[in-house]
């Protein structure tokens, strides 16, 4: 449109001034034609009717007679250029500003960019949709742990919540049991039995790996110090160390076994070591009571030592499949290193163990502590023995001759 606009503009102005000039030229008593043709025919009809005119009436009629049939000549010719310029110059676009004109297309580009913006501001909310879905279908639901089973860092770990707790109550939802400590090395996705056993198989490969890294050097992890992730999760660090950097080379050679193996095993970022003991996310009705941790809740072990924690294995865990009794999380597959692993294993299986059993142990000591209880038990043991002495008195009434 404005193509057409701007070549026809030159045209349009010429028009519009000859148009202006001729008019100008007209003599005045020429403009109001339809009144004289008016007054010619009624003075005709006068003429029929009635005596004629004067001498100088019929003078003038005549001149105006002339005037009219010149013009009407005129008309009759072909259109010349001036007259087509006449007629563009009626047409309804001529007294339109182009400024104006620009300012609607303006407008109505404006009006298609806005739509078009809406159009794809719905487009991008369906991507983000599909992206969720898809993240959704991806999120991570094993990961390879580093079990900690060191009982002073589980105790001073314990401690410390407990500290936390004393000052703030909400946070006991967030804290992590003591059976549950680890440190996370990798995380992934896996969707089916298939991509389970694939990743048993990364795992047991990463062993060979391992044990070429550690080239029978034991690995003492040293946790020291209390920091957070956004207020949101409080862990312990592990000390900076040759040990820690032969653990985060680990890692990366881990995640690369899993990955030729099709599996993605976290991002090529930064691992940092961590000892995660407390999370609000641990509870969904916590989070909308409390938006972050108050660091000074910890403050007095900022810089505490929790111990040490010999590397000697490593789990492929599932986070959403039930818990061992001891609150560690089911174990798909394990890899034991060291000299000592044997000794080890067996230490550990001992602890799990007694740690599952002392629950029970401690609901019979408080059974046996109450009174009502040690009543009731010590009724039955005196019904027992009665009922023992019976049966011996009458055994041996039974076998002692007849008088």
């Amino acid at each position: 449109m404005r193509p057409l606009l701007r070549r026809l503009l030159p045209a349009l102005r010429s028009a519009t001034a000859r148009a202006l000039l001729a008019r100008r030229a007209v003599p005045m008593a020429l403009r109001p034609a339809e009144g004289a043709e008016r007054a010619g025919g009624n003075a005709r009809s006068a003429a029929d009717g009635a005596p004629e005119l004067d001498g100088l009436e019929n003078i003038q009629q005549k001149k105006i007679f002339k005037e009219r049939k010149e013009i009407t000549q005129q008309k009759e010719e072909p259109c010349a250029a001036d007259s087509i310029d006449s007629l563009m110059a009626e047409m309804p676009f001529v007294d339109t500003d182009i400024e104006d004109e620009c300012a609607m297309h303006a407008t109505s580009e404006l009006s298609i960019k806005k739509k078009r913006k809406r159009t794809t501001g719905r487009e991008i909310e369906e991507g983000i949709e599909r992206k969720k879905k898809k993240n959704k279908q991806y999120q991570p639901n094993y990961f390879i742990s580093l079990p900690i089973t060191n009982p002073k860092i589980t105790g001073s770990i314990q401690a410390v919540q407990d500290a936390i707790i004393q000052k703030d109550q909400r946070l006991s939802k967030a804290m992590v049991r003591s059976g549950s400590l680890h440190v996370t090395m990798l995380v992934m996705h896996l969707s089916s039995e298939e991509e389970i056993s694939i990743a048993v198989g990364a795992l047991s490969d990463s062993k060979v790996f391992i044990d070429d890294l550690l080239k029978g050097k034991r690995v003492d992890l040293s946790f020291q110090g209390i920091d957070h992730f956004r207020n949101q999760v409080g862990f312990v660090n592990l000390a900076e160390n040759d040990h820690t950097t032969l653990l985060k080379e680990i890692a990366e050679t881990m995640r690369k076994i899993f990955e030729e193996k099709g599996i993605m095993a976290g991002e090529e970022r930064t691992f940092k070591p961590h000892l995660t003991f407390m999370k609000l996310s641990k509870s969904t009705e916590l989070r909308k009571q409390v938006k972050k941790i108050d660091s000074s809740l910890y403050e007095d072990f900022k810089n505490h030592y929790f111990g040490d924690e010999i590397l000697h294995r490593f789990d492929l865990c599932s986070m959403l499949k039930k818990k061992q009794p001891n609150g560690y999380y089911y174990c798909e597959s394990s890899i034991v290193f060291g000299k000592s692993h044997e000794a080890d294993l067996v230490k550990e299986a001992l602890r799990r163990e007694t740690q599952a059993l002392l629950p029970r142990l401690n609901q019979i000591k408080e059974l046996l502590t109450s009174p009502e209880i040690r009543t009731k038990i010590g009724k039955e043991l005196f019904e027992d023995r009665h009922n023992s002495s019976s049966k011996w008195k009458s055994c041996i009434d039974s076998e002692s001759p007849n008088v």
